[in-house]
């Protein structure tokens, strides 16, 4: 290569370098530094207001931001599919948190750990975290389900058991309402019982439903399901049977406001009852599902100042900036003092799904695998089915950790 040869190809590569500086997220050319940070359309507002007010509150860097509509459930495919074009921030759906670490585009989080962990509550952690490790901030804890009820029919009392509730129900001619053929909810049984998903070393399902605690929870579920109170089916069943025939259901956030419309002065939610099994009163558990926001680890070109972005995230999921998200979006914090100001615990539906969150897990160590089954089982049960429980419970756990079908 000639000396001409040789300057070209140096004044290439500077140009190069100071573009992929530029627009990836870093260090701008005045020596500022450039955040690129992704959300959903409807949290584009706050965001802007967050990152203007982060800045201004930490002014020796020279920030400035570039922002990208996509949403918590969209990141990781935009994300696996062009890697080069992820931004430094982005917001995930919890459930997403293996794929994205397998494929290392996630950083971990090693900045104030101490402070997070102990402001969020642990299924919000946990969620966030794979291997005793955390990738991602805890952004918000309202994907989970709980108990709404007529409080017309229940009382306080009535609603901390499954089985008070039936008597209560049977008394009033009413119904209630669960989706049993749906392994989401379903899992409440077992998980409640002491069983245990998980994913072992090879990256296969390992499901122990099959064994005592889990036979102690089939049990139940088919007492419930055997009982004239049960009535099941998707979310216009429960919409259109609340304060009718239905006085109380298992469902989530998302219902809440045509559950109130429908139940009025008698709206009423807590925590999910207890279920009596093998002389145990046994807690009845749930899938939590949170909201993370991560940070790019694809190149170091990429993001060029993950210290910075982990100081942003950690702005953005703050206890004000959780409270400000209730207040405009409806979104559950999963930051402990947001979760117990006063305008969240005046939320009726989110006072409930709090109260539930110490018996909810995350869906991290589940695979797509365990769903087919676990509907399969539910929908037996739903139908009359249960002469042979543990036999039903095996094939369940077989067909479960069966290795995928390549």
């Amino acid at each position: 290569m000639n000396r001409k040869s040789r300057l070209r190809f140096c004044l290439a590569a500077v140009l190069l370098l100071t573009l992929l500086t530029a627009c990836a997220g870093g260090a701008a050319p005045d020596g500022g530094v450039v955040l690129r940070v992704w959300g959903p359309q409807e949290e584009q507002a706050n965001l802007k207001a967050m990152c203007e007010e982060f800045a201004a509150a930490n002014p020796e860097y020279d920030y400035s931001f570039q922002y990208g509509v996509v949403s918590e459930a969209d990141a990781r495919e935009r994300i696996l599919e062009d890697p080069a074009a992820a931004a430094d921030i982005f917001m995930f759906a919890n459930d997403h948190l293996r794929e994205l670490v397998s494929a290392g585009a996630l950083y971990e989080i090693t900045r104030n750990k101490d402070d997070i962990a102990s402001r969020n509550v642990p299924g919000s952690l946990e969620s966030a975290s794979l291997d005793g490790k955390l990738y991602g901030y805890p952004m918000s804890a309202d994907n989970g389900y709980f108990l709404y009820y007529d409080s017309s029919v229940f009382s306080a009392e009535d609603v901390l058991s499954l089985e008070r509730m039936i008597a209560a129900a049977h008394a009033a001619n009413k119904k209630i309402f669960m989706d049993i053929s749906n392994g989401w909810y379903i899992v409440s049984f077992f998980l409640g019982a002491g069983c245990t998903l998980s994913i072992d070393e090879n990256g296969d399902q390992v499901c122990d439903f099959n064994n005592a605690d889990g036979l102690l929870a089939a049990e139940a579920i088919r007492a419930f399901t055997a009982s004239p109170v049960f009535v099941t089916g998707d979310d216009p069943v429960l919409q259109g049977g609340m304060g009718n025939s239905i006085a109380a259901g298992v469902s989530g956030t998302w219902n809440a406001e045509a559950i109130r419309e429908k139940l009025g002065a008698n709206y009423a939610a807590t925590k999910l009852p207890s279920f009596s099994a093998g002389g145990r009163e046994i807690q009845m558990a749930s899938f939590g599902g949170y909201k993370l926001v991560g940070i790019s680890r694809l190149t170091e070109a990429q993001t060029q100042s993950p210290a910075r972005a982990m100081d942003l995230a950690d702005w953005l999921t703050n206890e004000a900036n959780q409270v400000e998200r209730f207040e405009t979006r409806g979104l559950g914090p999963s930051n402990i003092q947001a979760a117990a100001s006063p305008a969240v615990a005046a939320d009726i539906a989110l006072a409930a799904l709090a109260a539930q969150s110490p018996y909810a897990f995350p869906q991290n160590e589940v695979l797509t695998n365990f769903w087919t089954p676990a509907e399969a089982f539910g929908l037996a049960l739903e139908r009359g089915a249960g002469d042979d429980l543990q036999a039903m419970l095996d094939t369940m756990v077989e067909q479960i950790q069966a290795p995928p079908v390549n």
